[in-house]
């Protein structure tokens, strides 16, 4: 038996160890603010990446001073039974008490190096909803649209002030009152009875977002305002009700916000009301709670394989991946990637060049165009839900990801992310329209990703997706580079007849050479589908459109990529 004393003594340190993470995580949140009227982009970029670095940093940190408090009974299980009962009931009367159990479990499994699930020294909450405890409603601003709306957005807008004024708040105020109507008029609802807006602002990129509610008389919808900061002051640019787009906003594939919020668990809470089929793990991930996000995906896909004992993993669908093994369940939205032993020629990347790559798309801005990656460890699966050519193939080609024990398969490292419907299954599958559609948002994806200084490297639709928005999404990243590391060149002309008839490139092509006007002989697209894609986007195909957005890059320029369309930004020419 330990002393009680060292139990209470370490349960005492992880709380206060993650009370520390949580301060600091806080205190890079609020940076959002100055870095948005400073117009400090480069900064709020920083923070981003330095918040999400925060919780392994504070993770090392805590392991350290526990190894020093406990010394040679770092490990024993008596203890840590002792150190989780003492730690469960720190936390049982906190706020987001969720939170501080993924930080213990995270310091448990990795100085016990857990396999699976161990409950007797980590949490496991299998069946219980974290949000269903949050009994305290959001702080939220309310206003009565009674009498003129343009006057109750005036009001609305003078609730949320900054340190650099409104340019033209009137105009805002009567834009945002005519989009909104205009909106609300699709669907039937009129007129707007009232708004219900969270009082914490939310920040991501170069844009601020007032997000809440508008109630016409039957029903409601979701009411995001995007701020803007230009050189003349702060402006509203662009109103989103549709929840389509607001489930965009609070997508997978763009960067986390930074919202200085109470609590999170009421903020998850009052998002599902905007966007009741978002997943909750997504929506704590895209508040910057990763580490939370990932306990909670863990937590909600195995609930559900709980209950589908019969079904099976099978090889994810679309051309098998000469780096990657991709699988899924079926009935389940998450693909599984595992990096294979050996890959297939001409790939000649490294294990650890890929792993480096999945870490810089996880740093990097992804400006609704790379699906978030999340990496697990030690997952744990019965070997008999696995599909038979699929389990083979695990085992001998993913050696270095997967142990063999007995009736389990242990997968020690992958990747896991929404599944995506291939792009080139997807146009195979469709009208000519909606093949249209989605191959022109294939070129605008392509440049969004070379504006924020990402080359997929390859530009084969087997390696982008559509999600259910219809967005054209990126996720093969083995061959992801930078644009400015790339060297764009132009074909040189054949100077003899030799050179014109020879098999393959006659000239020496370096490691990091792209040819843009060779894209097309690749896509393998159909000749209305290729034209439909040149005519929108023709200069991708260009080496001089390449070098342009490269000198900008070098030069520190910084594509602006909203997270809505042209066609949702008011108008500042709308009003005199």
């Amino acid at each position: 038996m330990h002393d009680l004393s060292l139990a209470e003594q370490a349960s005492t340190l992880i709380r206060d160890g993650f009370a520390d993470y949580h301060a600091r995580f806080a205190a890079i949140t609020r940076r959002a603010r100055r870095r948005f009227e400073e117009r400090d982009w480069a900064a709020a970029r920083s923070d981003a990446v330095e918040r999400i670095e925060l919780y392994d940093r504070c993770i090392r940190e805590t392991t350290e001073r526990l190894a020093a408090l406990l010394g040679p009974h770092r490990t024993d299980r008596d203890l840590w039974r002792a150190i989780r009962n003492g730690y469960a009931a720190l936390v049982a009367d906190l706020i987001d008490q969720e939170l501080y159990k993924t930080f213990f479990n995270t310091l448990s499994r990795r100085t016990h190096r857990i396999r699976g699930v161990d409950p007797e020294i980590e949490f496991v909450a299998l069946d219980i909803e974290p949000t269903d405890r949050i009994t305290e409603p959001v702080a939220r601003h309310a206003y009565a649209a009674a009498s003129s709306l343009e006057r109750t957005l005036r009001t609305l807008l003078e609730d949320y002030r900054f340190d650099v004024p409104y340019a033209h708040p009137e105009r805002c105020a009567a834009r945002l009152a005519r989009a909104l109507e205009a909106q609300l008029a699709e669907w039937g609802e009129q007129p707007v009875v009232a708004l219900e807006m969270l009082q914490t602002v939310f920040y991501r990129e170069r844009r601020a977002y007032l997000v809440g509610r508008v109630f016409g008389e039957k029903r409601f919808a979701p009411c995001v305002i995007a701020l803007v900061n230009s050189e003349q002051g702060i402006r509203a640019d662009a109103l989103l009700t549709r929840r389509e787009h607001i489930a965009v906003l609070f997508g997978y594939t763009r960067s986390y916000f930074h919202a200085d919020l109470p609590t999170v668990g009421d903020a998850v809470v009052f998002l599902r009301t905007l966007l009741p089929r978002k997943p909750v793990d997504e929506l704590y991930t895209v508040l910057g709670r990763a580490k939370q996000g990932k306990t909670e995906r863990y937590r909600h896909f195995f609930r559900h394989l709980g209950h589908a004992r019969d079904e099976h993993f099978v090889h994810a669908e679309g051309e098998r991946g000469m780096v990657m093994l991709v699988f899924t369940l079926p009935s389940y939205p998450l693909v599984f990637k595992l990096i294979r032993d050996r890959f297939a020629y001409p790939k000649n990347v490294a294990r650890e060049e890929v792993e480096a790559k999945y870490r810089l798309v996880f740093h990097h801005d992804r400006v609704g165009r790379l699906v978030d990656a999340q990496e697990f460890r030690f997952l744990r699966f019965r070997k008999a839900q696995f599909e038979p050519a699929l389990l083979q193939e695990l085992i001998e080609g993913c050696r270095a990801s997967v142990l063999d024990e007995g009736e389990d398969l242990v997968i020690t490292h992958c990747y896991v992310e929404r599944r995506l419907r291939p792009l080139n299954l997807y146009i195979r599958e469709v009208g000519t329209e909606d093949a249209i559609r989605a191959v022109i948002d294939y070129g605008q994806a392509i440049k969004d990703l070379a504006r924020s200084n990402i080359f997929p490297g390859d530009l084969l639709l087997k390696n982008f997706g559509i999600s259910r928005t219809g967005r054209a999404i990126f996720y093969d990243y083995d061959e992801l580079c930078l644009v400015t590391d790339c060297r764009f060149r132009t074909m040189p002309a054949p100077r003899s007849e030799d050179e014109e008839l020879h098999h393959g490139a006659w000239f020496h092509v370096g490691e990091n050479d792209v040819f843009p006007e060779q894209f097309p002989r690749f896509l393998g697209l159909a000749p209305h589908l290729l034209q439909a894609l040149m005519e929108a986007h023709g200069e991708i195909f260009d080496v001089r459109w390449w070098r342009e957005v490269q000198e900008r890059l070098h030069s520190g320029g910084y594509a602006d990529i909203p997270p809505y369309y042209d066609d949702l930004r008011l108008a500042e020419d709308a009003l005199p």
